[in-house]
């Protein structure tokens, strides 16, 4: 009886122990991935369908908080500018300081220094502009087309600007990597389409770690948390058959 009663309670000690270092691990890790999220990431409310179907109007993303050095053709960014109004805006890169920007060639494609990019990511299929346009990109600029091209109030419109249309660098504050809300949203990809380029694409940011951080976390907490009310739900269902059986044996002697 005492043999059992030790294995018991020690079958007890190591699950508490267990289930108190889950949820102890469980917080670090959901606590850790907010705290990080918020130091790495802004969320922004789109406020136009000008990035339509990338992004639309309303969706609520995560934009990685970026130095302007790290921008890539291809980047959906945030930025600021005050020749656009001096409020953040969402648009697609597609120029760098030195490119020579056209639309459209023969196959209605926008060039890069005379490379046609593949834009999958467009609206309307076909024409890469309603428009046609040249420019030169000055250098510490860069070019920004929205991905809904027939509605864009983008560089296109700025073209008689400085800078032909182009905005500085230092502009950008963030570059999207995944939309919040609404939650099929999902991952906002790097388009291929300029990695041939110098400079190539940039890299995904660490959203898919933080998030992955939150949801272990949680289960952690949830789990360990649940391991005392479920292990002492057990042990009374336990004791419940055993007393039953020594009820039974208890009769059965005194009748014979």
């Amino acid at each position: 009886m005492s043999g059992t009663g030790r294995t018991d309670g020690g079958r007890g000690r190591l699950g508490n122990a267990l289930s108190g270092l889950a949820v102890a691990v469980g917080c670090v890790l959901f606590l850790g991935g907010f705290i990080w999220g918020a130091v790495v990431y802004q969320p922004y409310t789109v406020p136009t369908d000008s990035m339509s179907p990338t992004v639309k109007v309303g969706d609520r993303v995560l934009a990685e908080r970026i130095d302007a050095a790290e921008v890539r053709r291809g980047d959906v960014v945030v930025f600021r500018d005050k020749q656009w109004g001096d409020m953040p805006m969402v648009k697609r890169v597609v120029g760098v300081g030195g490119d020579k920007l056209a639309c459209c060639g023969t196959d209605g494609k926008l060039t890069v220094n005379g490379t046609a990019v593949e834009e999958p990511y467009l609206l309307t299929k076909g024409q890469a502009s309603p428009e046609g346009f040249t420019a030169t990109v000055p250098e510490g600029q860069l070019f920004l087309l929205g991905d809904e091209r027939s509605g864009s109030l983008d560089s296109r419109v700025h073209l008689e600007d400085a800078g032909q249309g182009s905005v500085p660098r230092s502009s950008v504050t963030a570059r999207l990597d995944a939309i919040a809300w609404p939650l099929d949203g999902g991952l906002i990809d790097r388009p291929t389409g300029f990695a041939a380029l110098p400079g190539g694409i940039s890299q995904p940011g660490p959203v898919k770690i933080v998030i992955g951080s939150v949801i272990v976390g949680a289960l952690l907490i949830v789990g360990g948390a649940a391991y005392g009310p479920v292990a002492r739900r057990f042990e009374r269902k336990g004791r419940g058959t055993s007393g039953g059986g020594g009820g039974q044996g208890r009769t059965a002697a005194g009748v014979g």
